[in-house]
């Protein structure tokens, strides 16, 4: 086991992979970063694994607190079948921090990711002691909006090239353009022990998980109000992909939320603006 203090200089590009085995799973997971009581995990995106985190928001967060990357049952380095429905996929995500035996949390939940992490927060209140929820909506409901037109073809293409992530996650400006680029290359700065693209059979789970979280079945959107965590909702002020309208209806219907929007941005402001979000985030923890 790796001490605190050499956790403390190792980075999203350094820190070696760790796996621990619970509910039929061996589940991959990176855990460094300054020590702190309560760590903060971090739930990922559709299609993505630990190597999509942006290392910049990564490492910045590590300055003054633990923070653990992992990937669900079935995805990128972890073993299992990927669930095709988000309650379900905030089961494993309960599975894993208990392996860890971890009592308390904060979570971080990216697109999809947010969708798990709503779902954990509702499950297992005791657990999760704030919330940030980036880039995602609360399902369906009142004066919600779905993705864009177009954009649901070009998320579920089997190969998203480079041209695919620029349009999704940024705006068409040419200043977002530039920052999505240098988002891309700061994605290889990780060389070794890297997680392989999602297959197709875990595209098709999450692809299905996505719809019945915005067509209702698991929508999250009714029982906002039962989330009673500080919680911190940022977005672009145009996400095409988890439109911005839903971040600010769930900023109004969590009893203790405040909302981020950040200019000339969508979907991946947080890789736009890894330095800003950055403090917002250690901010807000640190309350």
């Amino acid at each position: 086991m790796i001490n605190q203090g050499a956790l403390s200089a190792l980075t999203a590009e350094t820190v070696p992979t760790s796996y621990v085995e619970a509910g039929g799973i061996t589940f991959a997971y990176r855990k460094f970063g300054a020590e702190s009581e309560v760590p903060l995990v971090f739930c990922q995106r559709y299609r993505g694994t630990m190597d999509d985190w942006d290392p910049t928001v990564v490492n910045g967060i590590a300055k003054e607190r633990t923070v653990i990357l992992f990937d669900s049952a079935g995805v990128g380095l972890s073993t299992g079948v990927t669930p095709n429905n988000v309650p379900d996929m905030a089961d494993y995500a309960i599975t894993f921090i208990e392996a860890l035996g971890l009592k308390q949390v904060d979570l971080i939940g990216f697109s999809m990711g947010g969708m798990v992490a709503q779902h954990v927060t509702l499950k297992r209140p005791d657990l999760v002691r704030r919330l940030i929820l980036a880039g995602t909506g609360p399902g369906a409901g009142e004066d919600t909006e779905r993705s864009r037109n177009g954009v649901f073809e070009v998320m579920t293409t089997p190969v998203n090239e480079d041209k695919d992530f620029l349009f999704l996650f940024f705006e068409p400006t040419e200043t977002s353009q530039a920052k999505g680029r240098e988002y891309l290359e700061r994605l290889q700065w990780r060389k070794t022990d890297r997680a392989p693209l999602v297959t197709a059979e875990t595209i098709k789970a999450q692809t299905q998980a996505l719809i019945g979280f915005a067509a209702g079945p698991d929508t999250a959107y009714p029982r906002l109000a039962e989330i009673k965590q500080p919680v911190l909702v940022a977005n672009g002020d145009n996400d095409i992909m988890a439109p911005t309208i839903n971040s600010f209806i769930m900023s109004q219907h969590i009893p203790n939320a405040q909302l981020i929007l950040y200019p000339d941005s969508g979907h991946g402001f947080l890789f736009q603006y890894p330095e800003r979000f950055v403090l917002h985030v250690s901010a807000f923890l640190s309350e």
